[in-house]
């Protein structure tokens, strides 16, 4: 993914000096996947000493989801959409980051997602002290509910195969009007970095996916693309929703095709 751009470190930097100052500001750091946003908090949080958390590290277990799968959804064994986050967890880790001493350590969650499963709690990275700042990326968080009627009408070929009835879809949608708003509710900012359009998207993941096997994107075999392809139907209706305005952001950052920053809207 390479480096973060300095102009967007330095504009969370503003972000947490402007926030409270009796407990580490709170901020999200929003956008589809590929945007950049986990190396834009990683390196924002070496910076300014605070801490990065990935919403992607605290997926429900794989049992977890299995049990939503059953009972709510087949849809919900896939991680990535809202309700497939412990968000209480998560909840558990700021608060004691917020109320943490110079010497206490707190244990950050770390998700395998080659294995589909939360690692083991010795695993897990551990944050010494109180951080000045925890800055939380996440793909979804921020983003606003749509209408009843806006969900009826498959988006792609996920929803009208496996959610013809749009109960998935409905679902997902209470967790982001419900849940995620709640949750979202309770930070002090959030950025968010808005791709030029749904399009790149599969381009950036496989770029991440090809950083991670070590190739180059264009090696990137057709058959991984293809899943790639598949696996982002699941993000896409949100994804689209915030491209068009439904998000709730207090920076909007506009990239290009190579995730440079143009206009900053606050």
């Amino acid at each position: 993914m390479g480096r973060a751009n300095p102009e967007l470190v330095d504009r969370v930097g503003r972000l947490i000096a402007g926030g409270p100052t009796d407990r580490p500001p709170l901020i999200a750091i929003v956008g589809a996947q590929g945007s950049g946003k986990t190396t834009l908090a990683r390196a924002a949080a070496d910076r300014f000493g605070a801490v990065q958390i990935s919403i992607d590290d605290v997926y429900l277990t794989r049992a977890e989801r299995g049990a939503m799968a059953r009972d709510v959804h087949p849809l919900f064994v896939t991680r990535g959409p809202p309700g497939t986050h412990d968000l209480g967890l998560l909840q558990q880790l700021i608060d004691a980051l917020s109320a943490a001493g110079p010497d206490d350590e707190t244990r950050i969650p770390d998700f395998d997602k080659r294995g589909d499963d939360r690692r083991p709690v010795e695993a897990w990275r551990v944050f010494r002290g109180r951080p000045s700042a925890i800055l939380i990326d996440a793909w979804c968080l921020g983003a606003l509910p749509e209408e009843a009627a806006a969900l009826v009408a498959p988006v792609n070929a996920l929803e009208a195969e496996q959610d013809a009835d749009g109960g998935w879809r409905r679902a997902v949608n209470g967790f982001v009007g419900g849940a995620c708003a709640d949750f979202i509710a309770r930070f002090d900012a959030v950025l968010y970095l808005r791709a030029p359009s749904f399009d790149v998207v599969l381009d950036w993941r496989c770029q991440q996916e090809a950083d991670l096997l070590g190739v180059a994107p264009a090696d990137l075999p057709a058959a991984e693309r293809e899943r790639l392809a598949g696996f982002i139907q699941y993000f896409e209706r949100i994804t689209r929703r915030m491209l068009a305005g439904g998000v709730r952001a207090d920076v909007v950052v506009q990239l290009d095709r190579n995730r440079l920053p143009g206009s900053m809207s606050a």
